[in-house]
């Protein structure tokens, strides 16, 4: 499978909430993140389908949480999801 990929990832581990249709799936962590999108580890807990636009918000920032921003599945493997921001 070729690297689609233009912006470059950076490490970054950070709880994240993801809702889906209005409905939280879970707490989870990025694994990394870039100036398009993040990656983020599944625990089995909830699946989601390529195509799929979810909410994600980091979560326990200092200061606060993060604005929620919506993204969309563009990526799955075994460890987990690629999200692209919306």
């Amino acid at each position: 499978m070729a690297n689609k990929r233009i912006a470059v990832r950076t490490p970054f581990k950070s709880r994240i909430r993801i809702d889906h249709n209005g409905q939280k799936l879970a707490e989870t962590f990025t694994k990394d993140i870039s100036d398009s999108g993040a990656y983020l580890y599944l625990n089995g807990d909830f699946y989601l389908d390529l195509g799929d636009v979810v909410t994600a918000q980091v979560m326990g920032l200092p200061g606060g949480d993060a604005p929620t921003l919506e993204m969309e599945v563009v990526r799955i493997d075994d460890e987990g999801v690629g999200l692209k921001f919306v």
